[in-house]
């Protein structure tokens, strides 16, 4: 029987202010609620995030690693030459199953939005990640201008997901892919 690693308390504290600023807002998220969901006192709490902004911080930090980490492993995965980030972005913003996106977006949006209402400057972190996407995308070897367009298309789905503008159908999700598909492979050749 192989059991897990225990969960630290900073993380314990990270995903219960998650949970909290998902379930109720960046109003729902204070030091004793979140040390109070962690499991942590108040105490241990503020021995890793001294305030509600440190503990936003702490959020957004982790969210712009994942961003970081997810996209790099998405790029490691595509064939190499150009297009490679061009189809690594196609492939982070319209590959995943629709529950799994939805997940990865109520998540992140939940700290963007938070973070934003609170102080839109300790957005800083993943303005930088995606500053780094964009560069990789536009260095990518395509005609200018084909990279920002499939980058531009993954963020609009993100934005309608979040704000629930609408929801595309499975078949018009193949339709988009199929077209940046070809776009990019067209660019590329």
């Amino acid at each position: 029987m192989s059991l897990s690693a225990p969960v630290d308390a900073r993380t314990r504290i990270l995903d219960a202010a998650e949970a909290l600023v998902r379930a109720k807002g960046v109003a729902g998220l204070t030091l004793d609620a979140a040390a109070r969901l962690a499991g942590v006192s108040k105490g241990g709490l503020l021995y890793h995030f001294a305030s509600k902004e440190a503990l936003l911080t702490g959020l957004i930090d982790r969210m712009a690693a994942f961003i970081e980490e997810d996209f790099a492993a998405g790029i490691a995965a595509q064939p190499e030459g150009p297009g490679r980030v061009a189809r690594a972005s196609l492939a982070w913003g319209f590959g995943q199953a629709p529950e799994a996106a939805d997940e990865r977006c109520d998540r992140a949006a939940a700290v963007f939005l938070a973070t934003f209402h609170h102080n839109p400057a300790l957005l800083d972190p993943v303005r930088a990640v995606i500053a780094r996407m964009r560069r990789a995308v536009a260095e990518d070897g395509l005609a200018p201008g084909i990279g920002g367009v499939v980058m531009a298309a993954g963020d609009g789905l993100f934005m309608a997901r979040i704000f629930g503008m609408y929801k595309p159908t499975p078949e018009e999700m193949a339709d988009m892919h199929a077209t940046l598909s070809r776009l990019i492979e067209e660019s590329a050749s």
